[in-house]
């Protein structure tokens, strides 16, 4: 089993039988598991970290109406299927990661409308990898109680990113 296999099984168990599981107790009962694109080697980056042309911190509105303030901390360039795409890293206040909350071209249909997210590690020598095979929904995909950043428009993304979670049934965007 591949390490992108154990961390799906062990994040479904974790939803399925977890009293901090997003899902509301009610979709516990009926839940079989998350679904997935299959693994897809092409959508692993590794970039370098660009500065960001307007640097500086950006609010990012939430599912629920209120705002969180982040810091770019820099600029991925990558391709998809051969078409170029960039998307911002963010730094959340007071953590040692960087945070990727995007659209895709699949948002909406195969994807969660209101966007997925990634955690991505600090540069290590120069470079940041991006695997948008771990890319996955917010909790307000499953539970509308709760309050997501929405990803900010410089990280919607023109191209399909066919890796990650797929939209959770009954999901309505924000």
């Amino acid at each position: 089993m591949s390490d992108l296999d154990e961390f799906r099984k062990e994040k479904d168990e974790f939803f399925r039988t977890d009293h901090h599981s997003p899902l509301a107790h009610e979709q516990t009962h009926d839940f079989s598991g998350l679904e997935y694109f299959p693994e897809n080697p092409d959508l692993v980056v590794v970039s370098e970290l660009q500065p960001h042309a307007e640097g500086g911190e950006v609010t990012m509105e939430t599912s629920t109406g209120e705002a969180q303030v982040y810091d770019r901390a820099g600029v991925i360039h990558f391709n998809v299927d051969g078409e170029p795409a960039q998307v911002t890293l963010y730094r959340p206040r007071g953590e040692n990661n960087f945070f990727l909350p995007f659209r895709d071209a699949l948002s909406g249909t195969e994807t969660y409308g209101a966007g997925r997210y990634l955690e991505v590690d600090l540069p290590h020598n120069g470079h940041v990898v991006v695997d948008f095979n771990y890319a996955y929904n917010p909790s307000c995909a499953y539970n509308p109680v709760y309050s997501c950043p929405l990803p900010p428009r410089e990280n919607w993304l023109k191209v399909p990113i066919r890796a990650g979670e797929k939209n959770f049934p009954g999901a309505e965007p924000h």
